[in-house]
């Protein structure tokens, strides 16, 4: 099962890691605080949605809709909800590392405050996630629109924030070889997955569905990753992290979703090395510039490279810069130079003669990311 800490045997852990893969028990701010500076890769938050319910609500024959009326869902005012919003993005803030990125998903009563209050503390909103719901509870009041969707922001943690991860290529290529759209298409929980106590009712009344978490794990995280997530519930997050080849570490206050999670996620299978490779894309390779070549001996000075069919032809100068025809500059300068054109890239336009064919210098280039990645 996954370790339960209670958080005053977090602050007295002496190894710094001792709270990867477990449970905090206690208030989430008090057990951020608890937490290294820059010690998580990402972030999921799931914070109450503080939904206003003004009493019951009831289906037309009557019966009684098993809606979220519990005592963590429930503020005095719109001021003590983002009081407790800013604390906890605080806090959350702190824990990030600098190319980390978080995501906070919430419906149309709370995600507009927790939006404003993420630009006030600086965050960086990369998107925002429209979950469409195959499932959706129906309005019983017939007063309003159905209710389809929830909404994710995924953020960075500042504007200068350009390394956190995005696994595009991965995405792309598991979605038909077209970019990933920002609405995704998901049932709500239910079925064999909602987990429910000895009394058939639901352990927790906003479950989300393991589908909807395994796409944001996937799409913002590398295996060995840590994910935070700081409202815990019945643990969906660390069970997909864990199924994924993630480290979690969950903070929740409330016994029985502490004693659901440990059970379910102790269940839980990783997947194997093989299975948890990320695709990734020429943008996710080391930058190699074309000296570097030059400065290795893979090609050398007066050398003379041309393009595929041998109408156009340059020679390499010493300081990695080629030239033709009176004219210098780098591949790509020079490439779409000879050819009249705007731009070019230079790495698969220009070739050289191996002893028995043309061949493009990107061949070179993956000689120099190779040994790069033995390195790394």
């Amino acid at each position: 099962m996954a370790a339960v800490l209670a958080l005053a045997d977090l602050k007295q852990q002496v190894r710094p890691t001792t709270w990867l893969n477990s449970i905090i028990k206690g208030d989430c701010v008090a057990a951020l605080e608890a937490l290294p500076d820059k010690s998580v890769d990402a972030i999921f938050a799931d914070p109450p949605y503080n939904l206003q319910l003004g009493g019951t609500l009831h289906r037309p024959d009557q019966s009684l809709v098993d809606a979220v009326d519990n005592e963590w869902d429930q503020f005095a005012s719109f001021e003590a909800y983002d009081a407790f919003t800013r604390a906890w993005l605080l806090a959350c803030r702190r824990v990030l590392k600098p190319n980390g990125t978080i995501w906070v998903i919430g419906s149309y009563h709370n995600i507009f405050r927790v939006g404003a209050m993420m630009q006030d503390l600086n965050f960086w909103l990369l998107n925002d996630i429209v979950w469409r719901k195959t499932n959706p509870m129906p309005n019983f009041k017939g007063r309003r629109f159905q209710n389809a969707h929830e909404t994710m922001i995924w953020a960075s943690k500042d504007a200068k924030a350009k390394s956190y991860t995005f696994n595009y290529e991965a995405l792309k290529a598991s979605n038909d070889d077209v970019q990933m759209r920002s609405d995704w298409l998901f049932p709500i929980c239910s079925g064999g997955e909602r987990l429910k106590g000895d009394d058939g009712k639901k352990v927790h009344p906003t479950q989300k569905p393991e589908s909807l978490l395994a796409r944001v794990i996937m799409a913002s995280t590398k295996p060995g990753d840590v994910i935070l997530d700081p409202f815990f519930g019945t643990g969906t997050t660390g069970a997909v992290a864990k199924r994924l080849g993630r480290n979690f570490v969950g903070i929740e206050r409330e016994q029985d979703y502490i004693d659901a999670a440990a059970e379910r996620i102790a269940t839980v299978e990783p997947l194997g090395k093989a299975e948890l490779v990320v695709m990734t894309g020429k943008k996710a390779e080391p930058r190699v510039a074309f000296n570097t070549l030059v400065e290795s001996g893979l090609v050398r000075p007066g050398q003379v490279l041309t393009d595929a069919r041998g109408r156009y032809s340059a020679i390499i100068r010493a300081d990695g810069t080629l030239t033709a025809n009176g004219e210098a500059g780098s591949i790509h300068r020079l490439g779409a130079k000879v050819q009249g054109l705007d731009a070019c890239n230079g790495w698969t336009f220009w070739h050289f003669n191996d002893g028995t064919s043309l061949k493009p210098i990107d061949d070179l280039r993956a000689i120099i990311r190779n040994d790069l990645a033995k390195i790394g």
